[in-house]
């Protein structure tokens, strides 16, 4: 069993900080790419960000020059800063891994429980 449990998430006023991290657990054999996606009120879940296991990223648009992605392969953990967030940043933020478990070595996409950020005033 493999899980993905996010933290870091809370209330935060346009243009200030938060950092998510994700550690994933369980009988873990590799991960592969690590991301993270996020789903405003009434709109369709959306890549922000992700990370290759040799530490390459790629970032949308909407984020570039904002947000950082970064791994710890030794913690199975990734992280999200957020710096200079805007009220359109409010959203569920979530983990999503390819996961190989030791249990038959085939990679399985696996998603966090997700993590509120709220950008206001």
């Amino acid at each position: 069993q493999v899980q993905l449990v996010e933290s870091g998430g809370g209330l935060v006023q346009p243009g200030g900080s938060l950092r998510l991290s994700c550690a994933a657990s369980g009988s873990i054999f590799s991960i592969n790419v690590m991301g993270w996606y996020r789903q405003a009120p009434g709109k369709q879940r959306e890549l922000v960000a992700y990370i290759t296991s040799d530490g390459s990223t790629d970032y949308v648009d909407f984020v570039k020059g904002r947000f950082t992605i970064s791994r710890d392969n030794a913690k199975n953990t990734v992280y999200l800063q957020m710096n200079s967030l805007k009220p359109e940043d409010t959203a569920v933020y979530y983990c999503n891994a390819g996961v190989t478990p030791y249990s038959d070595y085939r990679e399985y996409d696996y998603w966090g429980q997700g993590t509120q950020v709220t950008v206001s005033s």
